[in-house]
């Protein structure tokens, strides 16, 4: 239940920005024009797996994305801009859906595809939003695009706290500074850098057969391996290529004790990231960040009375301490380096 003190919270996606960043930032500039991602579909029988791998490793987590969000209050709005009819934004739909993100539909007009289209449309829904909801608290846009900065700074004049989420490389400096708050998408609390970095060295280092992939290997800038990063391919909620996209439920198989345990661990580094690493923060503070990351979360039904006593069974990744009346927790530190 929203506690009436709760900030309120707009999340904004402009989700062909966010996807077609990341890719060139991993891959090079115009990378994903030159692959032809917009309209590759990895499922074919005909597909390039050079391509795939490249694809798959550019994969956004939009999980951290949600739950870092969720950090600064309830989502009351929730949206994400594209045309989903394109295989590449049809891939994250089971993910999106999962967590309740409304996924807004933009028809292609024109050769240059949705990209404009997605700037006005989200640039009016939230000004509109502005308005119509005059208890939201915070605006938070993910792109990284120079066109959001009038809309950043009318939020701010508006009263908002203005939250910016984007992708190194492809970020306007100035629309970083138009933000109250802006976060390059590699720094989210929960991403495996190192996983991320191997697995993009693979998908650099497959065989040169061909006219079309050594093409591909000379244009290929060298990636610094600090921003070299994949995330979880699989993530919880996220479309796999051997799952039907109308198959909307996780797998049965996932252990609940395990999901709920990563559940901790992301809540607890959002905390940390939010002050020092090695501060104790508070328990009740912590549950009410993993219900706002994931709102079915309870103790009680994997065997626990108390919230206490789940924490307890955690000892491996945090540590708790009692203060008087408060209990406090925190990340041990040699959970948070394996990742």
């Amino acid at each position: 239940m929203t506690e009436p003190t709760d900030a309120r919270v707009g999340l904004y996606i402009d989700f062909d920005n966010i996807v077609i960043s990341r890719y060139q930032q991993l891959h090079g500039r115009n990378a994903f024009q030159r692959d032809g991602i917009r309209d590759f579909d990895r499922t074919s029988r005909d597909a390039d797996p050079e391509v795939a791998a490249r694809l798959a490793a550019a994969t956004v987590d939009f999980n951290a994305i949600i739950d870092f969000a969720a950090s600064f209050g309830t989502l009351v709005v929730n949206r994400a801009y594209a045309d989903w009819s394109v295989p590449v934004n049809a891939s994250y739909q089971r993910q999106l859906m999962s967590r309740a993100v409304d996924l807004t539909q933009l028809f292609t007009t024109t050769t240059r595809g949705t990209k404009n289209g997605a700037d006005i449309r989200l640039a009016v829904d939230v000004v509109e939003d502005l308005f119509r909801l005059p208890d939201l608290t915070h605006v938070i846009i993910v792109a990284g695009d120079s066109d959001y900065i009038a809309l950043a700074q009318k939020s701010k004049r508006l009263g908002r706290f203005v939250v910016g989420i984007g992708v190194a490389g492809s970020t306007s400096t100035s629309l970083a500074a138009a933000c109250d708050e802006f976060e390059d998408y590699d720094s989210l609390p929960g991403i495996d850098k190192a996983t991320a970095a191997a697995a993009a060295a693979t998908s650099t280092e497959r065989p040169k057969s061909g006219r079309r992939s050594s093409e591909r290997t000379e244009t290929q800038p060298d990636t610094p391996p600090s921003t070299a990063r994949k995330l979880t391919t699989i993530p919880m909620f996220s479309h796999t290529e051997d799952s039907q996209f109308d198959d909307l439920e996780p797998a049965d198989d996932i252990d609940p004790q395990v999901l709920a345990t990563e559940l901790l661990v992301r809540a607890l580094q959002i905390g940390h990231a939010k002050g020092d690493a090695d501060e104790w923060l508070n328990t009740g503070t912590v549950k009410n960040q993993m219900r706002r990351m994931d709102p079915s979360f309870n103790e009680k039904p994997l065997g626990f009375r108390s919230f206490t006593d789940f924490l307890s069974s955690r000892s491996d990744v945090a540590e708790l301490q009692e203060d008087g009346p408060q209990r406090l927790i925190r990340l041990r530190p040699e959970a948070n380096s394996r990742r």
